[in-house]
């Protein structure tokens, strides 16, 4: 079975225009399955299931997706799509989408910059510094 254990995202009933929002930014995605109570999507072969379970839980910054990104243009798509109609920027490559669940839009090279110990702290510095991150800065360090 594909996706054995999947993040399921609680919806105060608008999880099928999370799902449709979704899928339009990120590609190879899909809607899976779509009931009245449920709405299973794959975010580029990733499985999520949407449940509309009413206004009692909001989501919190506990719980975010990472998206690792190539290059600077890939982290801008991503930053200008999800910040969009409603969407927060917060700090360190961290954003709320419209539906007020958390992102964080990352460069696929953070690991790489951050083993390094005598970098890692200047390049901490610089991600404490920033809301969408710059990969040059990053670099620069």
């Amino acid at each position: 079975m594909d996706n054995q254990i999947f993040p399921c995202l609680w919806y105060d009933g608008n999880a099928k225009s999370a799902a449709e929002f979704y899928c339009s930014v990120f590609k190879n995605s899909r809607i899976i399955e779509d009931t009245p109570m449920v709405v299973i999507f794959e975010l580029n072969g990733n499985r999520v299931m949407g449940l509309n379970g009413g206004p009692h839980f909001k989501f919190s910054e506990a719980v975010s997706f990472v998206v690792n990104c190539e290059d600077q243009e890939e982290i801008d798509y991503y930053w200008e799509k999800l910040t969009a109609d409603g969407g927060q920027e917060s700090m360190c490559g961290w954003l709320k989408d419209k539906y007020g669940f958390s992102w964080q839009i990352v460069p696929a090279i953070i690991s790489k910059l951050m083993s390094d110990p005598e970098k890692a702290q200047r390049v901490m510095q610089v991600i404490m510094g920033m809301k969408k991150l710059d990969i040059q800065k990053l670099v620069d360090a």
